[in-house]
C-alpha cells in the first residue's frame, strides 16, 4: 500500500471521527434544526404525502377526525379532469388515491370492529369513483397509442363463450407458455361448455324466469299508463311516451279499462 493512501486513509478517520463527535456534543436546538432540513428534503417529500404521519400511522385517518361523525370532504375527480393532466400526473395521483383507499377500509375495519359509527363512508365511493375514472383515462390513452402504431386497440382478445352451467360470459384470453393442446391443466380448468339433461332442464327453467319477469315489468307499466289515463284523460302523450317507449299509448287510449267515469263533452 502507497504512503499516499495511507495518508488519505488516515485523513477519513479522522474527519469521520471530528464529525461524529461535534455531532454528539451539539445542543438540542442544532439537532432539531437538523431533523427538520432533513424532512424538508426533496427525497422525503417525494416519499410522505403526508408528512406529520409516517409509518403505520398512514393507514389511520387525522386523530381530529375519529370523534366525528360527519368529515367534510370533496367530490370525486372527473373524467374530463383527470384528461388534462400528464402521465406522471396520473402515476402519482393513483398512489395518493390508493393511499387514502387503504386509510379509509383500515378506519372502516377498526370503526366496525369496536362497534362506533365509521364518519363520512361516502369517502369510499368517492375514491373508487375517481379510481375507475383514472383507469378509463389511462386506458383511452392506451388505446389510442396502440392503434396508431399497431392498428390494434391493445387490450386483451375476449370473447363470448358459454361456461358449464350454459350461460354467457366474457372470457379474456391470456399467454402462456405451453400451447392450448399441450397444457393439460388449462384445458382441465378451463373446460368451457355445456352438456347434459341437468343443463338443458336448468336452461328451460332459467329462460322461463328470464320471460315472466319481463312479461310482468311490461305488464306493471301497462298498467300504470291506464290508471293515469283514466284519472287524467287530458295528460300530456308526449310524456308518457318518454316515460313508458315499450307501451302502445295510442291503443290503450282506446281500451274500456282506460276510460275514467266521467261524462264526455259533446258538441263543445
Amino acid at each position: 500500500m502507497s504512503a499516499t493512501l495511507i495518508k488519505c486513509l488516515n485523513l477519513a478517520k479522522t474527519v469521520r471521527t471530528s464529525t461524529i463527535k461535534s455531532l454528539l456534543t451539539a445542543p438540542k436546538q442544532q439537532w432539531q434544526t437538523l431533523c427538520a432540513a432533513a424532512l424538508q428534503t426533496p427525497h422525503a417529500q417525494m416519499v410522505h404525502t403526508s408528512p406529520m404521519r409516517h409509518g403505520l400511522m398512514e393507514f389511520f385517518d387525522d386523530p381530529k377526525h375519529w370523534s366525528e361523525n360527519d368529515v367534510k370532504v370533496g367530490r370525486a375527480w372527473r373524467t374530463e379532469e383527470l384528461r388534462i393532466k400528464s402521465n406522471k400526473e396520473l402515476h402519482q395521483l393513483w398512489f395518493v388515491l390508493l393511499k387514502e383507499r387503504n386509510m379509509l377500509l383500515t378506519m372502516e375495519h377498526e370503526c366496525n370492529d369496536k362497534m362506533e359509527i365509521f364518519p363520512s363512508p361516502e369517502r369510499v365511493d368517492k375514491v373508487k369513483i375517481s379510481m375507475d375514472n383514472l383507469e378509463k383515462v389511462v386506458r383511452e390513452r392506451n388505446t389510442a397509442y396502440h392503434l396508431l402504431e399497431t392498428g390494434e386497440t391493445g387490450e386483451r382478445p375476449q370473447k363470448r363463450v358459454n361456461n358449464s352451467f350454459g350461460l354467457q360470459f366474457n372470457y379474456k384470453s391470456c399467454e402462456h407458455v405451453l400451447p392450448p393442446f399441450m397444457n393439460l391443466k388449462w384445458i382441465k380448468s378451463r373446460n368451457i361448455g355445456f352438456g347434459g339433461r341437468a343443463v338443458n332442464r336448468f336452461l328451460l327453467k332459467y329462460r322461463e324466469q328470464l320471460y315472466n319477469a319481463k312479461r310482468k315489468a311490461k305488464n306493471r307499466s301497462r298498467n300504470e299508463v291506464m290508471m293515469i289515463l283514466r284519472r287524467n284523460p287530458n295528460f300530456d302523450l308526449g310524456v308518457l311516451r318518454r316515460k313508458f317507449p315499450d307501451v302502445d299509448i295510442d291503443k290503450l287510449r282506446s281500451a274500456d279499462k282506460a276510460r275514467g267515469h266521467y261524462v264526455p263533452k259533446i258538441g263543445v
